[in-house]
């Protein structure tokens, strides 16, 4: 099986390795040279999307949102127009599943399968393979890309057809974010209140509260750690992607919507970049104090 990637960002690098490493046929693609010849140094091809359109059985992205999706496999010269029928198009971004599903609609024109599988993770578990994929798609289809997908990651799930996948995942940036917001304030209150936030990570960790996102960002915000395994504009990106579609089903988000003005407001003062455990940045602008130190 020829497989080809589009994206070798912070996420697609890590995950085009471990594909290598599992033995499979890579040929990659980015507009980043230099992260394409680190890939192929490790094993994989280098090919222009057309390439990889007319000459793999399975193609996979990992882009920054719908747009730039779309763009690739629907725009001008997209790799959806040399793409054989009966293969396959996964993509491992995040996105709106709206988008997702318009994007199979115009694939399925074409006899060209898709399933939406959007990872959660970060940085670090793209690394060691521990990603958690949430997957739209048939159900046959799923089945046969399944051990591709866990080559990548310790959890991969069918959540329906397409679409269903980046539904969930925008479930599980709106649990993430309102994670984040909860823990940064709490350990802002344990510093303001004269206690150790170390002590209070510590000892509230294996309780109830306790949670991955807490063992991940606490010891991050007590370090003043602000290196990205998942950036403020990305996350940014997912909770506008999660009201779109919330106003599109009517669901309720406030609590999103206030992540979200939080997230921007780092965004405007020049925190985008930075990971998004830096909403602690927030709490240390009203506050005057910084957590932990």
């Amino acid at each position: 099986m020829k497989i080809g990637l589009i994206g070798l960002g912070i996420m697609g690098k890590p995950m085009a390795k471990n594909m290598l490493k599992a033995g499979y046929d890579l040929t990659v693609s980015d507009l980043n040279k230099a992260a394409v010849d680190e890939v192929v140094a490790a094993g994989a091809k280098s090919a222009s999307n057309e390439e990889i359109g007319k000459t793999c059985d399975v193609v996979l992205t990992m882009l920054p949102n719908s747009p730039q999706v779309k763009a690739v496999m629907l725009g001008e010269n997209g790799v959806a127009n040399y793409m054989k029928s009966g293969s396959t198009f996964i993509d491992m971004s995040s996105i709106n599943p709206v988008a997702s599903k318009e994007i199979a609609a115009e694939l399925a024109k074409k006899g060209v399968n898709m399933l939406d599988a959007p990872v959660s993770g970060g940085e670090p578990k793209a690394i060691d393979g521990t990603l958690s994929f949430m997957v739209g798609g048939d159900q046959k289809v799923f089945d046969e890309f399944k051990p591709l997908l866990e080559t990548m990651g310790a959890s991969v799930v069918r959540c329906g057809e397409v679409g269903a996948g980046n539904t969930t995942k925008l479930a599980n940036q709106i649990i993430v974010a309102c994670n984040i917001q909860a823990l940064a304030e709490a350990l802002t209150l344990a510093q303001k209140a004269g206690v150790d936030p170390q002590l209070v990570f510590e000892a509230i960790r294996g309780g109830l509260a306790g949670s991955t996102v807490m063992n991940a960002k606490a010891p991050m915000m007590i370090e003043g750690n602000d290196k990205p395994g998942f950036k403020i504009d990305l996350h940014i990106k997912d909770l506008n992607n999660a009201l779109d579609c919330a106003h599109t089903v009517g669901a309720p988000l406030p609590m999103t919507a206030e992540v979200q003005e939080i997230f921007q407001w780092l965004h405007n003062e020049g925190c985008g970049q930075n990971d998004h455990s830096a909403i602690a940045k927030y709490y240390e602008h009203l506050t005057g104090i910084k957590i932990g130190r």
